[in-house]
């Protein structure tokens, strides 16, 4: 035997003992449950995975799944996880989220829901949410028992749960509304000097758990008298300064909502006068006598401060300048009494919402600050700005019931200037240029099926820095009549200075050619005696005053405006005109919504021989609006011409010397505080025919908007009191108020 062929031989017997070793070991290795280490996992039921590691080692998600969801999609459902598949496996996150998705079946009325996390297979990479969904309860019945003073139905209107939505669709039951409604309801007994209540809540299901029927069970108990009206911690005013204004008196029920109105009351004196810090705590105090009260303020004045520096920050583009203005005008300005009613230090003023809406920023936040100069008697001031887009171009369209379509092509930038000018087109169209000084302009084509308007406005809100607004508009508006068409092309010049006690006079110049054109066969004669151009040129003066309680949604207090112009031109005339508009609120529901009279008186007139379009016209909606009349539907008659003798008829309108106008309107609110009922009376009188009057109704809903909440109105009316010549319209629409 050859040296080769023993070699060989050798080989092969310890090939033979190394994989005799390997299988020994890989045997002791699966006896020791050690298999997972050196290759694939064999689940119990047969399955083998590999393990869902990352490149760190860590486990990852390996599937995502829902089991017995019936109601909602695995794809709605995955939108409540804040992970997916390939991230890494947090079992802490995992179970979460389990509770995540128990609580969005909650809110949606599966009171009994249960969620399920598979703890075995999260281990292995799965997440498996198991979901008994339960029955959806439905509320059904809403009761009230024991309330013998405050009645159900305004209980019912204070509270959140209800058992109807949109008077249709079914309210389902979710546990926490109930308990927070009796939260509500004790607020609304303590306030009214119940101070003894017992409010509870009773729910009783069904037997298949499908609907729920809820009782609030109130014991009312007595209602307590005010005794005396206490003031503590007061300094800086007296007692007969503090009670001035308070409409709870000794001997009242005591009421919550008018001591807490009085409250407010004194810290917004304390503030007005610099107190920054001021707080004013009122509460009833209970007496040896039963069913008396005392009403004790407690007034923490703190210091009074004047404003030191005004810093201000994050206006990029906006000038210092613009904003410094606003503030002037409202007296916070360096050496002045820190107003802390307008610009309290938590924040959310007045004085930020005014300098919001002057400039278009998206936030203000004004805060004292301490002072630079260590003074004890002073704060600095910190005024905060996040810049918003205040320069836009729009594409769209619009409707009203007295202009029909009207397309928009605008450009506009509320914060313009006219030394921004643009680095790039891009700039140009996002509204990034010609930005920063505070002005406004705006670029309009509108053109409609019945009006058409091309119109360029520039405004100064803020002349050489002084409450004066400057108003330069070029015109180009046409619109068909009746009888004729009606084309102006306008420019105007206008100034009003504004005044802290909140009256304003205006002046204002404009020159006008009025265009009367393709006049109908049937046109009276007024009409065709000013056919063609006619040249005008008025100055007008004004003067008003606002001391309602909300620029845009006011509920208290009036307007007054009255104005004069006299005209020249073809003809030498004037028109004088006033109205005032008064606010009142005549009841508070006990969620704190209003319902709200608003009356206007208008009268105007014209001095001289005034051309028929410059005359007064009545219907519509709007300035000379008459609900239940069309848009101009009440006017002196002018008589047809070229028609057969002893066949005219006095049809088209051609204005009235003077007008009077007379309207009532009551706003109740329905749902929130952007739902209204409307209910109304319109009355007018012109030169000529008999007293117009129509009474009303609609609905009125509030549009979100960045200066303020825009009203859309949607009204039916009916004329009880008219004319053989006017024109009636049942239905109207338009935005924005009446008033």
């Amino acid at each position: 035997m050859g040296p080769g062929k023993v070699k060989g031989k050798k080989l092969k017997i310890k090939k033979v003992k190394e994989f005799a070793f390997c299988l020994f070991t890989f045997a002791l290795l699966l006896s020791s449950g050690c298999a997972s280490v050196l290759g694939p996992d064999v689940s119990g039921d047969g399955e083998i995975r590999e393990p869902a590691t990352d490149r760190g080692g860590r486990d990852v998600i390996e599937s995502i799944d829902f089991v017995n969801n019936r109601t909602y999609k695995d794809k709605s459902l995955q939108k409540k996880l804040d992970f997916e598949v390939g991230d890494y496996l947090d079992p802490v996150l995992a179970e979460a989220y389990r509770r995540t998705i128990s609580e969005f079946y909650r809110k949606k009325g599966f009171a009994f829901v249960q969620v399920a996390l598979d703890s075995e297979k999260l281990q292995k990479g799965q997440v498996i949410y198991t979901i008994d969904e339960g029955p959806r309860v439905k509320i059904g019945s809403l009761k009230f028992s024991g309330n013998n003073v405050i009645k159900s139905s305004a209980l019912k209107q204070a509270i959140k749960t209800k058992k109807k939505k949109w008077f249709l669709w079914p309210r389902y039951y979710v546990e926490e509304g109930p308990a927070e409604d009796v939260a509500r309801l004790q607020n609304i007994y303590y306030e009214r000097g119940f101070l003894d209540y017992s409010i509870a809540v009773r729910r009783e299901f069904t037997d298949d758990k499908t609907k729920v029927h809820i009782t609030f069970e109130i014991e009312e108990g007595q209602t307590y008298t005010v005794g005396k009206i206490v003031f503590i911690g007061n300094e800086h005013f007296d007692e007969e300064t503090l009670l001035a204004g308070l409409e709870l008196t000794e001997g009242q029920v005591y009421n919550g909502r008018l001591a807490d109105s009085h409250a407010e009351r004194i810290l917004k004196l304390y503030r007005e006068q610099g107190f920054i810090d001021a707080r004013v705590e009122q509460g009833p105090r209970f007496v040896a006598v039963r069913g008396l009260v005392n009403v004790q303020f407690n007034i923490i004045e703190g210091g009074q401060f004047r404003i030191g520096r005004v810093d201000i920050t994050g206006n990029e583009q906006t000038q210092d300048r613009v904003i410094r203005r606003v503030l002037d005008e409202y007296d916070f300005a360096p050496g002045r009494l820190y107003n802390a009613d307008l610009a309290p230090k938590q924040g959310g003023g007045k004085l930020e919402e005014y300098v919001r809406r002057e400039t278009l920023t998206e936030q203000v936040i004004i805060s004292p600050v301490e002072p630079s100069s260590g003074a004890l008697d002073q704060k600095d001031v910190s005024v905060d700005i996040k810049e918003g887009q205040t320069g836009s171009i729009m594409f769209g369209g619009g409707f009203s019931s007295d202009s029909d379509v009207i397309g928009q092509l605008i450009y506009q930038q509320r914060n313009f200037d006219i030394t921004d000018r643009p680095e790039s087109f891009g700039e140009f169209i996002t509204g990034e240029a010609f930005k920063g000084a505070g002005q406004s302009l705006k670029i309009a084509a509108e053109p409609g099926m019945k009006v058409s308007q091309y119109s360029i406005t520039f405004t100064e809100p803020y002349l050489r820095d002084k409450p004066i607004t400057l108003d330069v508009i070029g015109l180009s508006w046409g619109r068909g009549r009746e009888s004729y068409d009606e084309q102006r092309t306008k420019g105007y010049v206008g100034f009003e200075k504004r005044y802290k006690s909140r009256w304003r006079n205006s002046i204002g110049f404009r020159v006008e050619n009025v265009d009367v054109k393709d006049l109908h066969t049937d046109a009276p004669q007024e009409m065709i005696n000013v056919k063609g151009g006619n040249a005008l040129a008025g100055v007008k003066i004004g003067v008003g005053r606002d001391l309602t309680d909300d620029r845009f949604n006011p509920s208290e207090g009036y307007t007054f405006n009255a104005g004069y112009e006299q005209v020249a031109g073809d003809e030498v005339f004037g028109i004088a005109r006033g109205s005032y508009i008064w606010y009142k609120t005549l009841y508070k529901d006990l969620l704190e919504r209003k319902t709200v009279l608003a009356t206007k008186v208008l009268s105007a007139t014209t001095i001289g021989e005034a051309l028929p379009f410059e005359k007064f016209y009545a219907g519509g909606t709007g300035i000379y609006g008459i609900r239940g009349f069309e848009y101009r539907g009440v006017s002196t008659r002018g008589l047809q011409t070229n028609v057969p003798p002893g066949t005219a008829k006095r049809l088209a309108p051609v204005g009235s010397d003077w007008i009077f106008l007379a309207n009532a309107e009551v706003a109740v609110p329905l749902v929130g505080d952007n739902l209204a009922a409307l209910f109304f009376v319109d009355s007018a009188a012109i030169d000529t025919g008999s007293y117009r009057a129509a009474v009303g109704t609609g609905i009125q809903i509030q549009i979100p908007n960045l200066f303020g909440p825009v009203p859309m109105r949607f009204e039916i009316a009916t004329p009880f009191m008219k004319d053989d010549a006017d024109e009636m319209r049942v239905f109207s629409f338009s935005v924005g108020g009446l008033f």
